[in-house]
């Protein structure tokens, strides 16, 4: 029986230690979405459908129908998708207007020149109140009926498009968060990522400048990426020396490394915005895939938290690194290379905030000295706000993911729900001082059962 009693609490508590963030971040997106609830305006094929529903009980023998949107490819698909329905299910050909108001006062006009009496205008929710004006002008037309989408309510944070943008928005500071893990799990920190992103994206834009600019091929833009995670992990790779060789501390080595990437960014951009960087550039940080519609920032996310954590979960590597973040002496003698282990770590997260730097430089098609800047506290935020603990030996990959999207959602939230900078600001920092406060006590509960554990054996 004292057995079981036992067994009970430790189940709970891997429980909670294994699922209890995943729990808040649930917690955190039904809270959110109950808060944005409102009036949605459908867009796009969406709008077209709603409005194609409605034409289906009008009578339209006889009519003049007409599609009315903005410029736009939100209006285009909406435009697009509703004349072919509407050719499809009643035969009649409308006329379609995109554009500017002038177009659509252009087209109604002549429309109410040549005596045209019955007329059915399907537009959006933004374009209805252009058209209402237009037909309070043109006397011929009074008895025009408008239609618009139908709106419904739904949380603005469930909106399809605010869910991409949750993600593509933390696409950076998830990669930089992997090499984070790592560090930190060894007992380390690393200060210097933030600078790393401006540096990394001031070399890119640099690089494919002086290779063809505007003009570079593909293979200019990979190399030009390529090299500057190379320079990155090796700037890494810097710090773990001075962390190993020379027993810098690993916060003071870092904080020196971050001085001298964002001076570096400063002098290699002459302290200007690099520009010049082909349009097609921008698909590994804007792009998506055509099919599923997730941003390829965000497939190339996951699968770096895939390899990551079988790297972290599954492989001698992985074991080493927590071993030495649960006690680097005790590996040492166990014949583990804490030097080389160190070293890895610490290149791998230069290397990582290197790709950081590039898909920010794609999602921005330029580089500048001043990207980056509180990007570490944020990295450092989402991998310990998803259990790992700064005392090292203690951390998952899957729990700095959803780490990283806790902070996200707590943003995203805020902003949809009209928080002010400021406030958000202060929220932020209590999220972390509360992970890591969390994190103390666990720890102090650990110790505390090992010595109740020792004095009873």
């Amino acid at each position: 029986m004292t057995d079981t009693g036992e067994r009970g609490p430790s189940v709970l508590s891997r429980l909670l230690r294994a699922y209890g963030m995943l729990g808040v971040l649930v917690l955190l997106a039904v809270f959110f979405s109950v808060a944005t609830i409102q009036e949605q305006q459908p867009g796009g094929e969406a709008a077209a459908r709603s409005v194609a529903r409605q034409l289906e009980g009008t009578q339209l023998e006889g009519a003049t129908v007409v599609i009315v949107g903005r410029g736009g490819d939100e209006d285009a698909r909406f435009a697009d998708t509703l004349a072919r329905r509407v050719r499809e299910r009643t035969g009649v050909v409308p006329l379609v207007v995109t554009g500017d108001p002038a177009e659509a006062r252009t087209a109604l006009g002549r429309l109410a020149e040549q005596g045209v009496t019955r007329c059915v205008i399907a537009t959006t929710q933004a374009s209805a109140g252009v058209v209402r004006s237009i037909l309070e002008q043109l006397p011929a037309l009074a008895g025009a009926r408008v239609l618009i989408p139908a709106s419904y309510r739904w949380p603005t944070f469930l909106l399809p498009e605010n869910l991409r943008n949750v993600a593509n928005q933390i696409a950076v500071i998830a990669i930089l968060a992997v090499g984070m893990t790592m560090v930190i799990v060894t007992g380390g920190i690393d200060l210097s990522v933030g600078s790393l992103i401006a540096l990394a994206a001031v070399v890119t834009a640099s690089l494919i400048g002086r290779m063809g600019g505007e003009g570079a091929g593909t293979a200019a833009m990979i190399l030009g990426g390529m090299a500057t995670m190379v320079l990155c992990g090796a700037i890494g790779a810097f710090s773990g020396v001075m962390i190993t060789r020379f027993k810098v501390p690993p916060f003071i080595a870092t904080l020196a490394v971050m001085q001298v990437a964002s001076g570096l960014a400063y002098i290699i951009s002459a302290g200007r915005p690099v520009y010049r960087l082909p349009q097609s550039f921008v698909l590994l940080g804007r792009g998506a895939d055509p099919v599923l519609g997730i941003p390829w920032a965000v497939l190339l996310m996951g699968v770096l938290y895939a390899t990551a954590h079988v790297l972290m979960a599954r492989t001698t590597l992985g074991r080493y690194i927590y071993a030495v973040g649960g006690n680097a002496e005790a590996a040492r003698l166990a014949g583990v290379r804490v030097a080389a282990v160190l070293l890895f770590v610490y290149a791998a997260c230069g290397a990582l905030a290197g790709l950081g730097g590039v898909v920010m430089a794609s999602q921005l098609r330029s580089g500048a000295p001043t990207y980056g800047v509180m990007y570490e506290l944020y990295v450092i935020a989402a991998v310990v706000v998803g259990g790992t603990s700064l005392s090292g030996g203690e951390g998952t990959i899957p729990g700095t993911l959803v780490g990283a999207f806790i902070i996200a959602v707590i943003q995203n939230g805020m902003n949809l729900t009209h928080v002010e900078s400021y406030t958000q600001k202060v929220v932020l920092g209590l999220v972390i001082l509360g992970a890591v406060l969390l994190d103390r006590l666990k720890q102090r509960g650990m110790r505390r059962r090992g010595r109740s554990q020792g004095s009873g054996g």
